[in-house]
């Protein structure tokens, strides 16, 4: 009959079986077990202390409430952070974006020491943090490199403090991560580029499609779910920025400088005060802000990614 569904009444309530259960069990238990103890424990033990006036040794005794957390929406420090991490991100996308996106296109095309140049760009990425700040920051300083250098080009009048002065240190800030990490970009940009057929650019090039036309009618759309990717790790990042700050700028100057961040702020407000308890507030709060930022771009700028890649949903 027409309709009918082939599958016996039996056989669809039958489900899955106990033995592919306890397949997903043992598969699934060791991720979920270190998911559970490094990731879930902990935040929940830092909610706990933030709920406590603590010193960071000894039993959490003086139970404060709530007054962590008010102090911290309430600190303008912490207003100027959070203010420094929404910049950051938004100049992590504008800038890296575009340069890691160019970068792709003229690496993914055939020259001469590609591979070479691929490797240069990629090398900053995996360079340890605590290298690149240290470096940067003995070139950045007065007296440093960079000032040495615009006086030997006859650009002295350019030279300032970059990491002291409030007006141009985010830039410093924004020109060192965009080297550092620019090249992880390249290389997603890179990935994603070769998953995207060559016959539909030959076919576009025979029907007389320019260069751009072909990059912005097919290059560009069947790149979009990598670029959404890279969009998603960039933010996060930018919002967890802590190291290469606090090795740059230290503890009292970052904050004077404008490139304190909410990371920076814990830690100086937390750990060096004396404050644990305060200290596991912020960091709630970070992960909070975190959480919300990745549900909001996974429900309005990775959704379509993600239902693409899902099967057995609901067909529309």
């Amino acid at each position: 009959m027409a309709g009918r569904d082939p599958l016996p009444a039996t056989r669809r309530r039958r489900g899955i079986g106990w033995p592919v259960r306890l397949e997903l069990v043992i598969l699934i238990a060791p991720a979920l077990i270190v998911f559970l103890a490094f990731v879930i424990f902990p935040v929940a033990m830092a909610a706990y202390y933030g709920f406590f006036s603590w010193s960071g040794y000894g039993a959490a005794t003086d139970f404060v409430g709530l007054r962590n957390y008010v102090t911290i929406f309430t600190d303008p420090a912490f207003h100027d952070a959070l203010w420094h991490n929404a910049v950051i991100a938004v100049l992590s996308l504008a800038i890296q974006g575009p340069v890691a996106l160019g970068l792709a296109l003229l690496l993914g095309r055939k020259m001469r020491g590609q591979s070479l140049i691929r490797v240069l760009i990629f090398v900053p990425y995996v360079i340890a943090e605590v290298v690149v700040g240290i470096g940067w920051s003995l070139m950045l300083q007065s007296d440093g490199a960079v000032n040495g250098l615009l006086e030997r080009i006859g650009l002295g009048a350019l030279a300032t403090d970059w990491l002291a002065n409030p007006s141009v240190a985010i830039w410093s800030l924004m020109a060192i991560l965009t080297w550092k990490y620019v090249g992880f970009a390249v290389i997603l940009f890179l990935a994603g580029l070769q998953g995207i057929p060559e016959e539909l650019s030959e076919a576009a090039a025979i029907d007389g499609a320019s260069f751009w036309q072909i990059q912005r009618h097919i290059v560009f759309p069947l790149l979009g779910p990598t670029i959404r990717i890279w969009g998603f790790l960039s933010i996060i990042g930018s919002l967890q920025l802590f190291d290469l700050v606090y090795i740059i700028w230290g503890q009292y100057v970052a904050s004077t400088a404008g490139t304190s961040t909410m990371a920076t702020y814990m830690v100086v407000s937390g750990r060096n005060a004396g404050s644990y308890g305060y200290g596991n507030a912020v960091a709630v709060v970070i992960f909070v802000i975190s959480l919300v930022v990745a549900l909001l771009y996974q429900r309005f700028v990775l959704r379509r990614d993600t239902e693409g890649a899902l099967t057995g949903g609901k067909r529309r």
